[in-house]
């Protein structure tokens, strides 16, 4: 029976976007010019062409920065041109997002925000200077006369989910639904995947908010086996895309899930639900899902928490993390490096 829950739908959007793209795909940001470059000077505007890219926050910002200034320039006379899907810091209004990059890309202008998220890269990390002279402008199209500079790529797209999941972040989840075509679209796709009927996947959104997202708790669990099931060839498990209890925080920080279980936790004012894997000695792993209604949601969610720790007891303590749970073996694929500067990648400057 299909019931709101919340953000177990962001186990949907996750499922249709690795089968869409892939755990290593990587979302990219095209930085171009107009005019000539004359010195640390061009002489015209700097053009954003947004890719789709849902995590590009204060720190992507500040590498993009640094890397323009590797390359001599630190001021633009022109606009600041946003064309394409381009979100920053959870907005996706191109117009804002624009300006929050315009900030990130001058450290002479930044306000509290970009300061503190600095603090979070490696010490000796320049605080870049692109003084941009223009106004922030959207556009349909990119200018014809544009050429290339900087070729930005995201982080792939399993340290996406993995944060969306861990910290429940509606925006990125909302963003990657539009890219796929929309909530209906997602739900359809999931429930193929799942090998579950469509009408146990009722979406209008990729994210969770509102009641008329409705899913079964056969279809979580379904949806979490053909993720694991995904997986596989790629050496990974759900536990590279969900919040692992013992582990991470997030939306499970202060709760008494069994250890080295993968979950998403799901609420809204009168829901809470918890799907996920629990690791057994005698049963091996267990898929679960759990959907409660009720407006006492610490009394729920504490006897989500009961119940799981009582099965774990009655069915044998997983002592360690099974191989079928086991974080990714490539050491970088857990490695949450924002503001990386190896993945930006200079273009031939034509003027």
């Amino acid at each position: 029976t299909p019931l709101p829950a919340a953000s177990l739908t962001k186990i949907a959007t996750s499922l249709v976007a690795l089968q869409t793209w892939g755990p290593a795909y990587q979302f990219e940001t095209l930085v171009g010019g107009t005019g000539i470059l004359q010195g640390e000077v061009l002489q015209g505007d700097l053009v954003i062409q947004g890719g789709g890219d849902p995590f590009f926050v204060w720190e992507e910002a500040i590498a993009l920065g640094n890397a323009l200034n590797q390359l001599g320039i630190k001021r633009i006379t022109g606009n600041l041109i946003i064309t394409g899907k381009f979100a920053m810091n959870y907005e996706a209004d191109p117009l804002k997002a624009g300006k929050l990059l315009k900030e990130g890309l001058d450290s002479r202008i930044w306000t509290e925000d970009p300061q503190y998220q600095y603090q979070s890269l490696p010490p000796g990390t320049p605080r870049p200077q692109v003084a941009i002279a223009g106004l922030v402008k959207v556009v349909a199209q990119p200018p014809s006369d544009r050429f290339g500079i900087i070729r930005h790529q995201s982080l792939p797209l399993a340290q996406i989910l993995k944060q969306m999941n861990i910290y429940s972040n509606n925006a990125i989840s909302e963003m990657l639904a539009d890219l796929l075509g929309g909530g209906r679209v997602v739900a359809q796709e999931a429930a193929a995947a799942a090998s579950v009927p469509p009408t146990e996947i009722r979406l209008v959104n990729g994210s969770g908010l509102g009641a008329d997202n409705q899913i079964s708790p056969r279809a979580a669990c379904a949806m979490l086996m053909a993720i694991q099931r995904y997986l596989r060839p790629y050496r990974l498990t759900v536990a590279d895309l969900f919040p692992i209890a013992g582990r991470d925080q997030g939306t499970i920080e202060g709760r008494k899930i069994p250890i080295h279980s993968a979950v998403k936790t799901g609420t809204l004012s009168d829901v809470s639900a918890l799907a996920g894997v629990m690791p057994t000695q005698n049963r091996g792993l267990i898929w679960f899902a759990i959907v409660n209604r009720g407006t006492d949601l610490d009394g729920l969610r504490e006897g989500q928490d009961t119940l799981l720790q009582k099965l774990s007891k009655q069915w044998g303590v997983a002592v360690s993390s099974p191989p079928a749970l086991s974080l990714s073996v490539d050491p970088h694929q857990n490695d949450l490096r924002l503001g990386d500067p190896s993945r930006l990648q200079r273009l031939t400057l034509s003027p």
